[in-house]
């Protein structure tokens, strides 16, 4: 949570507030100018419900030092939904208690109201069924490696099976594997085949891989997506970012692949970035690698050029820089895309 802001509004909490920055540098107390006195503080004049608007907007994680009924009846009027809401927290007036009041899951308010409480001598309290009953949080599998769900529609769903103890199957076939640490739920079966999965008795699914899945299985099925695949880019400087989109969707398309699992584009340093590629990347929210030419002759590749090691001074561009590093395995071989663009696909192995 890049942007926390602490909201305190009694002389009392101000202490609680100032104590709690000490810990926590990076956030900011907000406090009535009021009660101004030497705390590193932003002190307002407007009202709080004023005040408790804004930072709703514009925060990550708003932790708010007075009762809970209070900050129920103020934030009420500003309530989204999960995606969008920031995480707020609730701690009363002697920091007894540290409540994850919203967003507990996505917006992180548990893991922080846990951090909080510890560092305080206060009791954390959490209310998410996953979290009490210890079980898998279905909406984060994943997330602390950057791991996306290709259609959260299902995911409450599939929660609910989850902690009420319904049979969930898991099929993995890409990404990290330590994503839950310790014995898994009774009622969670891991099977080596997405085959065997099918044809389980499961009444949830989790399927965590980079390709395509199709059929009835979605309606129960919360797919993640890891972040596993290296897009290998060998173009012209004048390549458009429109030819490079069409020759990758080409790609993705007939070799079954998510777009949601690309990880980072890569492709030969140049003296001069090519913007079109760099776009393409941003458009994905992920970077671009280099590589020098040198690194890449030095490849192993199945399809290598004599044309392009003439033009760059390696053999390949798309298949080598794709594979380079870290070392994957090359899951879309060079694809041709006359007469400025080649793509090639690597699976990072976890």
């Amino acid at each position: 949570m890049e942007k926390t802001a602490i909201l305190a509004i009694t002389k009392n909490g101000v202490k609680i507030a100032s104590a709690i920055k000490e810990m926590f540098p990076a956030w900011e107390i907000f406090a009535p100018a009021k009660f101004a006195d030497t705390t590193n503080a932003n002190w307002y004049d407007d009202s709080t419900t004023s005040k408790i608007a804004d930072l709703y907007k514009s925060s990550d994680a708003v932790i708010c030092i007075f009762s809970l009924g209070a900050v129920i009846r103020l934030i009420a009027p500003h309530l989204g939904d999960k995606k969008t809401d920031p995480a707020v927290i609730v701690i009363d007036d002697k920091a007894n208690f540290v409540i994850s009041t919203l967003s507990g899951h996505l917006g992180g308010a548990n893991e922080a109201a846990n951090e909080a409480a510890k560092k305080l001598g206060s009791t954390a309290v959490i209310t998410t069924a996953a979290d009490v009953n210890k079980t898998i949080p279905v909406d984060l599998v994943g997330r602390k490696f950057g791991w996306s769900i290709d259609d959260d529609s299902t995911v409450t769903k599939i929660s609910a099976f989850m902690v009420n103890e319904e049979k969930v199957g898991v099929y993995q076939d890409a990404g990290e594997r330590n994503w839950w640490e310790g014995d898994l739920p009774k009622n969670v079966t891991v099977y080596d085949t997405f085959e065997k999965l099918e044809k389980s008795d499961s009444k949830g699914f989790l399927i965590i891989t980079d390709r395509k899945i199709t059929g009835e299985i979605l309606k129960n099925a919360v797919v993640y997506r890891p972040k596993t695949l290296v897009v290998g880019v060998g173009l012209h400087g004048d390549t458009t970012k429109e030819k490079i989109l069409e020759g990758l969707n080409v790609c993705l398309e007939k070799f079954n692949l998510s777009p949601k699992a690309v990880a980072r584009f890569a492709s030969i340093k140049k003296p001069q970035d090519i913007n079109s590629l760099i776009e393409t990347a941003k458009e994905f929210g992920v970077s671009v690698e280099y590589f020098e030419r040198d690194d890449l002759a030095k490849v192993r590749i199945p399809n290598p050029s004599v044309m392009v090691e003439a033009f760059e001074g390696t053999a390949s561009v798309s298949e080598a820089a794709s594979i380079l590093e870290p070392k994957g395995s090359l899951v879309v071989e060079k694809q041709k895309f006359p007469p400025d663009l080649t793509i090639a696909i690597a699976r990072i192995e976890k």
